[in-house]
């Protein structure tokens, strides 16, 4: 029998145990790495025997219901791979301090071992900051105060997370352990030893036997979600909730505790959970159609999506107090090890006041102070309408009223809350709306259903939690299924509609509206996933405009595939020059059509002068469709902009190819290398559809790279950098890329 097993759990995460050596290693912890290994069988509950019979989950007879699991984490080399983090290592961790007992006080399982953290330096060093702000946030009474709270209520708010701290703000160091690994084998546990053989390729041996894990995702590769989801449309109304999470960090079935509010049809996401991509297409929304986020604080589960709404061709609107957007900025800057300004440049920053009616274009939120380890608002949204204010309360996290009455200490020099502001929070926790979701986790930083039995809200939804709901929570509030909607106020306006006129204008800048208004009087078309929308070789009769949800891309030949965003025009070109498809459009959610005949389709290019921009542009944006950097989540009237800022230069085998902008190669091979120490390292030979160059974008430098032709070469030049720089998804792309070849 092997005493070294390697298991793959899903696509870039594996379970390595050597079980002589009392090792089970977490390999790559991706978002949801935790429910996966419940999926799989290796974290299950199990009873220990007690001398005592006291501590948490206490049973009858000295025994304790507990967790298996790992004791150890293997880091990525790489924290993005696919567009999406590659360590998140926080859920992980306090499965193993909490659900498996190692930091609880007078546990069998807290022998004094910590969990390791395995991997190069500066990514372990990564996460040991990224979990220290999971835990705690902001860590001094001066970032408080920098975020503009003032003094009294920031030392307040200092005592309440000293509290939930049990009294001291402590470095990552004393929870964890750290195993730093390289070319050379280094010892992790019990004489088995690692060693790290290339780019997120390591070897564990132990005696006589050893095992290598590969941490890259292949090809055609992405990190898996562990739950399933059902397809659901939705009408866009003028105010409605969509129900997209019920679930907390461990539950294997559900998405974390999250909505959609729809409002005069424009999307806004409550809290960015693992998957949110999975989450959006289920309910046929594209992430391009998100008009901004409300982020109520950055524990994982509320947080670990914000790399997908990255992936968009403009910046999203990010809504929550100056307060918790600090804490969330310290927290993602640590875990990419960026500057905290670089946030800015991924979203459009609007802070909004503590206790106050914040109007963004009629929908008014309130945000309110609630008492968590991390600093957290929970939201209050309301809007006028005939009969007064329709409104929805969102209360994720929440303390219970037992723990908030633990909390009570008048002393300001200890750790607590004052009866004050107990009571603030309280009645805060009580304010009344017609749909109000409400966290009820437990412990010591969740809520209780029981202490809204009095709540005087029309409905009360119960979630952030894995169990079924009890009897006695049902007297109180509901559960709901994954993509029912609650509308509040019913829309009369054509929303898609008014979209499509927005895509059409800013593809055909210069148009005359009652032209595009011909092209809105088309047929419109509701399709269900799966459907195709154009065949691979075939000559479309019509162009499609994807007024809502997502599409797909796939070429065999090219052996690639893309997301479609909404907005993007399939067919039009080869309506125009009478060319077959070079793959298959067809829908991944529900999405919503606009189906233009070609001969109006012709007519509208004819009459408005337009064939000769589109000649130009055609072969270009049809070229950038099909390059992982610009075909994904990037709208026709974005490529067409970005096709004009293109130069095709032709090189010879062994030229030179002068650095000019962001440089993309469309025909033949090119060689890149580096300069170090004055001496060039590093070669690499990239084909079509790579890039190399705009660092500058993503860093104050620029690009040391030298390149040179290694066949006769076509290569496009973007030097007009500034338009690459409103795209989030370019600039995340170039960072990925850039870590790579570091």
């Amino acid at each position: 029998m092997s005493k070294i097993s390697k298991t793959k759990i899903s696509a870039g995460v594996f379970w390595l145990e050597v079980p002589e050596a009392e090792l089970f290693v977490l390999c790559g912890c991706p978002a949801d790495s935790v429910k996966h290994l419940m999926k799989a069988g290796k974290i299950h509950d199990y009873e220990i025997e007690t001398d005592s019979g006291s501590g948490p989950n206490h049973h009858a007879h000295g025994t304790i219901t507990n967790e298996t699991g790992p004791n150890a984490i293997l880091l990525s080399d790489l924290s993005v791979q696919k567009g999406h983090f590659a360590n998140l290592a926080e859920f992980p961790v306090l499965q193993m301090l909490y659900r498996q007992g190692m930091l609880l006080p007078n546990h069998p399982n807290n022998t004094g071992a910590k969990p390791l953290l395995i991997g190069q330096e500066n990514v372990v060093n990564a996460q040991m900051n990224y979990i220290y702000r999971g835990n705690y946030g902001l860590t001094s009474l001066e970032d408080i105060l920098a975020s503009g709270m003032p003094r009294e209520q920031a030392e307040e708010m200092m005592r309440i997370k000293l509290f939930f701290a049990f009294g001291e703000i402590r470095p990552s160091s004393d929870l964890l352990h750290s195993v730093i690994v390289d070319h050379q084998p280094v010892e992790v546990l019990n004489g088995v030893k690692v060693v790290r053989k290339k780019v997120n390729c390591y070897e564990f041996i132990y005696k006589d036997e050893s095992v290598e894990v590969d941490l890259n995702l292949a090809k055609n590769e992405t990190y898996e979600t562990p739950y399933q989801l059902e397809n659901h449309y939705f009408k866009r109304e003028y105010f409605s909730i969509v129900h997209t999470g019920e679930g907390d960090g461990w539950d294997i079935n559900r998405p974390c505790m999250a909505s959609v509010i729809c409002f005069q049809g424009k999307i806004f996401l409550i809290d960015v959970g693992p998957n949110i991509a999975h989450t959006l297409n289920a309910i046929g929304v594209d992430v391009n159609e998100v008009e901004g986020i409300f982020h109520t604080h950055a524990h994982d589960d509320h947080f670990a999506g914000l790399t997908t709404l990255i992936h968009t061709n403009h910046r999203i609107k990010y809504y929550s107090t100056h307060m918790v957007r600090a804490s969330v900025t310290k927290k993602l800057s640590s875990l990419m090890s960026i500057g905290e300004s670089t946030f800015e440049e991924y979203f459009e920053v609007c802070d909004l006041e503590f206790d106050e009616w914040n109007n963004i274009d009629g929908l008014e939120v309130k945000p309110v102070y609630s008492p968590h380890p991390v600093e957290t608002n929970i939201l209050f949204f309301r809007t006028l309408w005939e009969d007064g204010y329709a409104t929805y309360a969102h209360l994720a996290d929440v303390a219970s009223h037992d723990v908030l009455n633990k909390m009570l200490q008048e002393n300001k020099k200890k750790p607590g809350i004052s009866s004050k502001l107990k009571n603030k929070v309280w009645k805060d926790y009580l304010s009344p709306a017609q749909v109000k979701k409400i966290d009820i986790g437990g412990g010591i930083i969740h809520g209780k259903a029981e202490d809204f039995k009095d709540d005087k809200s029309e409905k009360i939804i119960l979630a952030h939690t894995a169990h079924k709901l009890s009897k006695e929570e049902q007297l109180i509030g509901c559960g709901v299924t994954f993509g029912s909607t609650d509308v509040l106020i019913e829309g009369h306006e054509d929303y898609p509609l008014e979209f499509g006129g927005a895509y059409l204008q800013g593809y055909y800048p210069n148009v005359e509206d009652g032209e595009i208004h011909m092209l809105l009087n088309c047929k419109r078309e509701l399709v269900s996933p799966g459907t195709v929308l154009l065949k691979d070789q075939e000559i479309p009769d019509h162009a499609c405009l994807v007024l809502t949800g997502v599409a797909e891309f796939l070429s065999a030949e090219e052996k690639t595939s893309y997301q479609l965003s909404s907005g993007t025009l399939i067919g039009d070109l080869a309506v125009l020059f009478g060319l077959k498809s070079t793959g298959i459009y067809r829908a991944l959610s529900h999405i919503e059509t606009l189906r233009i005949p070609a001969i109006l389709f012709k007519e509208f290019v004819h009459r408005n002068e337009l064939m000769e921009q589109l000649k130009k542009t055609h072969e270009i944006t049809e070229f950038l469709q099909q390059t992982w950097l610009f075909g994904e989540s990037i709208s026709s009237p974005v490529q067409s902009q970005i096709a004009q800022n293109m130069t095709l230069k032709n090189y010879t085998k062994g030229e030179k190819i002068v650095y000019d902008g962001l440089m993309l190669v469309k025909e033949g091979k090119v060689e890149l290398s580096s300069l170090q120490s004055g001496r060039s390292s590093n070669k690499h030979v990239i084909s079509k559809g790579d890039f190399w160059g705009g660092e500058n974008m993503i860093t104050s430098k620029t690009s040391k790279s030298h390149a040179k032709a290694i066949t006769r070469a076509k290569v496009y030049s973007i030097t007009n950098i500034e338009i690459l720089k409103q795209i989030p998804i370019i600039r995340w792309k170039l960072l990925e890329q850039t870590q790579k070849r570091v």
